[in-house]
């Protein structure tokens, strides 16, 4: 695996609003763009998504694939790998949230994916740090307006 990207994000919300989001899969062709068709395949025990399908439609990259989700005890960060992909290899990547005050938490996002079509380093950090600024912003729209 390649190293990870990551960035960060302040949304004007607490966190269990901004991971209320996080975990409501279903939703997230309504205001995640790429993100075409998504299906929760099972659940914890505790009733949180664990395997997750997604169709992905993000122009030059097309894939079907599902993730394998760890929600942290806290509350406050969730992990996920890939289990099954076409065009993808590996992916982990994170959700970290740490709450600021005020109604504000910080919200990092960590992502390293790894391709079965040969890309250049370069090229594929550019996208992976595309794709994170894409998914903040889209997340930080979606959560603001449901307050």
């Amino acid at each position: 695996m390649v190293d990870q990207s990551t960035q960060s994000i302040v949304i004007e919300a607490p966190a269990p609003e901004i991971m209320s989001v996080i975990s409501d899969f279903p939703a997230y062709p309504e205001w995640a763009e790429a993100v075409k068709e998504v299906e929760v395949r099972s659940r914890t025990a505790g009733g949180v998504p664990e395997h997750v399908r997604f169709v992905l439609d993000a122009g030059v990259v097309k894939d079907t694939y599902v993730l394998a989700y760890e929600w942290a005890d806290d509350g406050l960060s969730v992990s996920w790998t890939l289990s099954e992909g076409q065009v993808q290899k590996a992916q982990n990547g994170s959700y970290r949230l740490k709450e600021l005050g005020d109604g504000r938490t910080e919200v990092t996002y960590s992502l390293a994916v790894d391709l079965a079509i040969p890309m250049i380093g370069m090229f594929k950090r550019k996208a992976e740090k595309m794709i994170m600024d894409t998914a903040l912003k889209e997340l930080k729209r979606r959560v603001e307006s449901v307050q």
